[in-house]
């Protein structure tokens, strides 16, 4: 069970940024919402780029 938990809590929140963040940027009719999403996928994926950098050190 202690390793079901961290795996089943990664993906919930991958699941949740997808819906939340990555469909909207795809299928959203409003160009202003797409560029809102578009801008918070960039940000998450900085910070998880920079995160694996700092990690692999």
């Amino acid at each position: 069970m202690t390793f079901q938990l961290p795996v089943l809590f990664a993906a919930v929140v991958f699941l949740a940024v997808y819906v939340g963040v990555v469909l909207p940027a795809v299928w959203s009719r409003r160009p202003a919402r797409r560029t809102a999403a578009l801008k918070v996928l960039t940000q998450l994926l900085g910070a998880l780029r920079s995160w694996g950098r700092r990690r692999s050190r």
